[in-house]
């Protein structure tokens, strides 16, 4: 799966989900990943924006976006900014003090902004008040877009994103607002939560293949491949491999219609849709067999505790 994002079985002393190696042990695994932040997202009715927001949203979610370092860590926007708003569980070595916090100009994934100095800084919260924010965010300023460049390109050393991407990513950031925060502070992280963002990601794909943007679509099926992955290292074990395999062919179907964008292959939009009507067969057999899984608070929370010292 994209960016490495399929995970075997854990043995004991490894992280049995990929967002717990950068997160402090002694972290509630149930509080930290069973559950999600909300999503502060504000709708767009015009469908061209709309588009763009989705785009963006997509691109926020997978580590193919940052490239290099970043990504064969399996970090993406999302790691540091859960659902849009900040996280304070993130520790990752070397880049943060206290939990929560980021040296944004650390060597460890930038040679263009690294300066040996280690001073990590709160991570904020992106659908928190603008006034908080220290990037202006407005159209008209044009300051938002040459700061997400920056953080791509040089910040991670990530490649230059296709133009609809970070036009996309700038859209979403914008839309984050704390005035769309639903009334429910966190939702639950189930195989559905994940699948959500696999068909939402698809769909702007097939945005980007009609507007005859292939590596901006491409970028859209690598975070929907990403969240498959998500789903994949939650059923580890021998009982849950047919079901591993079924996930595992249904990402290499992704994986050859990317191929197939980039050779120019027609048809792939068809594909799409018709992974599409199929993914409800397979969440369907994901979610019967949750129980069984990581997405279980309880095995959850037994194989965190296998990891700790002792």
């Amino acid at each position: 799966m994209a960016a490495g994002a399929l995970a075997l079985a854990a043995s004991p002393g490894d992280a049995p989900i990929r967002a717990m190696r950068w997160a402090a042990r002694s972290v509630d695994p149930v509080a930290a990943f069973d559950r999600a932040p909300a999503e502060c997202l504000r709708r767009s009715r015009d469908p061209a924006e709309a588009l763009k927001v989705e785009v963006g949203r997509a691109a926020f979610r997978t580590p193919v976006l940052l490239g290099g370092q970043a990504a064969r860590a399996g970090v993406n926007c999302e790691t540091c900014h859960k659902g849009g708003r900040t996280n304070p569980d993130f520790l990752f070595p070397g880049v943060s003090g206290a939990p929560g916090t980021a040296d944004v100009t650390d060597s460890l994934f930038s040679t263009h902004r690294g300066d040996d100095v280690m001073d990590p800084k709160p991570i904020p919260d992106l659908s928190g008040p603008r006034a908080k924010l220290k990037v202006d965010q407005a159209r008209g300023a044009h300051k938002l877009e040459p700061f997400i460049h920056g953080l791509i390109t040089e910040e991670f050393d990530g490649p230059e994103p296709p133009k609809a991407v970070l036009q996309g990513i700038a859209e979403y950031v914008r839309h984050l607002s704390p005035d769309a925060c639903p009334k429910t502070a966190s939702v639950p992280v189930t195989p559905a939560y994940f699948m959500s963002d696999v068909r939402r990601a698809l769909a702007a794909a097939q945005g980007e293949i009609a507007a005859g943007d292939a590596p901006a679509a491409i970028l859209m099926i690598a975070s929907a491949r990403t969240r498959l992955g998500l789903i994949d290292e939650r059923y580890a074990g021998a009982a849950l491999a047919p079901l591993r395999a079924e996930l595992r062919a249904a990402d290499a179907r992704l994986a050859q219609a990317q191929q197939a964008l980039r050779d120019h292959r027609p048809g792939v939009a068809a594909e799409l849709t018709a992974w599409l009507a199929d993914s409800a067969r397979l969440e369907a057999r994901i979610e019967a067999r949750a129980p069984a899984s990581l997405f279980d608070p309880q095995r959850l929370t037994q194989a965190a505790r296998r990891r700790l010292p002792g």
